[in-house]
């Protein structure tokens, strides 16, 4: 497999790599995203629906990503970035920056794919000289709406970017909880706008549906 220069058992207790194909043809699919995970140390180290989502969507979308900037907010294993990476984009990939096992991780994937993406520690809602020299086209945040204490400063980040790059846009799938009312308020709130809503579901292929649960939504979120 592409890049796969890591076995199983060659990993540390409780990690794993997982494969995540693309493509109509399951058996010999287009592209392979291999990723490092562990179930026990940190949920930034597991690959969740809806990045799984988030991936498929970016893949089916990949004409949009070709040549284009994008960063991954609150990546962790990363696999939409890493899938907008292949498809030729010029990606960083974030995380907090007191995540240093996350982030270390992150780099170890990039070189499992044989990926030369940009890995950064990124805090919400803090002004350091890391945010400033980033200017994204296109955002990508998988369920990144799922503590509602973290909101203000996420919305507060992701306007910060759309407001350096003109035209840019905030792609993000997460799990529609009781707080869509409170997410709906922050747009407003920050000046953004709803210009897509899909049903997670509604464009993956069934091979993908069938092993995930969850009311999963995808939004494409710009500056009003």
């Amino acid at each position: 497999m592409e890049g796969d220069d890591l076995d199983d058992e060659a990993l540390p207790s409780m990690t794993t790599i997982s494969r995540h194909n693309f493509g109509d043809d399951s058996e010999k699919p287009d592209l392979c995203i291999s990723v490092i995970e562990n179930m026990r140390e940190d949920y930034g180290l597991f690959v969740w629906p809806c990045s799984i989502v988030l991936a498929e969507y970016v893949w089916q979308q990949s004409q949009r990503f070709s040549g284009t900037s994008v960063v991954e907010l609150g990546a962790g294993t990363s696999l939409p970035g890493l899938v907008a990476a292949k498809v030729g984009a010029d990606v960083t990939l974030t995380d907090d920056s007191s995540r240093l096992e996350v982030l270390d991780n992150m780099r170890k994937v990039c070189d499992l794919n044989k990926l030369n993406c940009n890995v950064l520690g990124l805090t919400w809602g803090v002004w350091d000289s890391s945010i400033f020299n980033l200017q994204p086209e296109v955002i990508l945040g998988a369920d990144v709406l799922y503590d509602s204490n973290a909101f203000d400063d996420l919305f507060a980040t992701v306007t910060f970017l759309l407001q350096k790059s003109p035209g840019s846009v905030f792609m993000t799938s997460y799990h529609n909880r009781s707080g869509h009312h409170l997410i709906e308020f922050l747009m407003v709130k920050w000046g953004l706008k709803c210009v897509k809503l899909l049903d997670g579901f509604s464009f993956l292929p069934p091979c993908k549906a069938s092993v995930l649960s969850g009311n999963i939504q995808l939004a494409e979120i710009t500056l009003i």
